[in-house]
């Protein structure tokens, strides 16, 4: 756990994008116990899902039995969302740009470029593992 941070709630789904409405309504409580103004929700709820659409997809490759947990921490002057998935990891450092021309029209690629702007802080431990 971070140094400094309090686990104040906790959950496990299955590999599938049919329980992105479970961790919504986790960040939505969370978000409300923390005090989020009206204006960053939109921002933690973006960040985290893209976190956990790319454990579920790229992380644990769609596999069911395989969890994507979302651990929600705090702190006096700040909360976290810690997302982890039972993939190997990733090169978080070579990542394509997603606002290169070459790759303004792919379909993918722009989860961690999203996740980056919307978060005041984004830590990639264990290889990537853990965001």
């Amino acid at each position: 756990m971070r140094e400094g941070f309090t686990l104040i709630d906790s959950l496990s789904i299955p590999s599938e994008l049919n329980n992105l409405p479970v961790v919504e309504s986790m960040i939505d409580k969370a978000c409300q116990t923390v005090g989020i103004d009206e204006g960053m929700y939109g921002n933690v709820l973006i960040a985290v899902t893209e976190a956990v659409n790319n454990a579920i997809i790229h992380g644990n490759k769609f596999s069911i039995d395989l969890p994507v947990s979302v651990d929600v921490l705090d702190t006096d002057e700040s909360f976290a969302f810690r997302i982890t998935d039972a993939g190997t990891g990733f090169d978080f450092t070579n990542l394509p740009d997603p606002t290169a021309p070459e790759n303004l029209e792919k379909e993918n690629g722009r989860g961690i470029f999203l996740i980056r702007n919307l978060s005041d802080n984004l830590e990639f431990p264990e290889n990537g593992k853990v965001s």
